[in-house]
């Protein structure tokens, strides 16, 4: 296992797009997770109200509720970590590397393995980064800080390193078909912005769509992992929120890791290197 972790890391330690990226997304992460109270001041100091209360009470941080909140901010970065998964796979056959590591010995399936080891250390360090904030946030600005309420609500971390993985899986599926980095960034940025998000909307709204056919909308990969870490906001102008892992939506999740390492493999194993 560490061998097929030094094969990647020799292949992307001096790559400067990677590192770009990566700094992109913590930046921005860390930036946005940890910003929210500084924007409230913001607004405070510039005499903006809600319905005559001061802003900056609002519970953002508090434990248990900030794992929920900033996982779920996390989640619209995870695009920028597909970019670097993608541009590594189509490297791989742009420069004839994935070729090399074959003759060189390395099978189909340990290949498979290398990526996918990169894919969930890049998670894990993610989720890890967002501990980090959550837990240096909620001690400064919670009401409430102890180990129960610490701790509570720790499964959306678990939730969201499961949601990273899968779709930097599906952006290594999209790399490896399409083989060309511009071309496979394009088509996961809009089939997961534009393209999947219309046609589930239409499922939902469209009279016209039989409802066997709309109520396969929670099945579709972009709106599984989405509906894996729901909207928490709506707590704050009381509204009834979901505010836990359902066990349904982390299956049709895992349903869809499964899937996509399959057709990799398949991909590969049929392949002209």
């Amino acid at each position: 296992m560490r061998r097929l972790f030094l094969i990647e890391w020799y292949k992307l330690k001096n790559y400067k797009v990677f590192w770009i990226l990566t700094m992109m997304y913590f930046v921005g992460v860390i930036l946005v997770s940890s910003g929210v109270r500084f924007f409230l001041e913001f607004l405070k100091n510039h005499g903006a109200e809600f319905d005559g209360l001061d802003p900056t009470i609002l519970p953002f941080y508090d434990f248990p509720d900030v794992w929920h909140n900033i996982t779920y901010m996390a989640t619209y970065f995870k695009v920028i970590l597909s970019f670097i998964i993608i541009i590594s796979i189509t490297n791989e056959i742009s420069y004839r590397t994935l070729r090399q590591n074959v003759i060189d010995g390395l099978s189909k399936k340990e290949f498979l393995i290398t990526k996918l080891n990169f894919i969930v250390i890049l998670a894990a360090t993610a989720t890890l980064v967002l501990f980090i904030i959550g837990l240096t946030t909620g001690l400064s600005y919670s009401s409430v800080t102890d180990v129960k309420h610490i701790f509570g609500s720790m499964g959306f971390l678990g939730a969201y390193f499961i949601e990273v993985v899968t779709f930097l899986t599906f952006a290594l599926l999209v790399g490896l078909v399409l083989k060309k980095a511009g071309f496979a960034i394009v088509t996961i940025f809009m089939y997961t912005l534009v393209f999947e998000p219309i046609l589930i909307v239409n499922f939902k709204h469209n009279p016209f769509v039989p409802e066997l056919l709309a109520a396969t909308a929670p099945l579709w990969p972009i709106s599984a992992l989405n509906n894996l870490i729901r909207l928490p906001y709506q707590r704050y102008v009381f509204m009834e929120v979901q505010d836990y892992i359902a066990w349904v939506d982390l299956t049709i999740v895992i349903a869809w890791l499964a899937i996509f390492v399959s057709l990799i493999y398949w991909v590969l194993s049929r392949k002209d290197l």
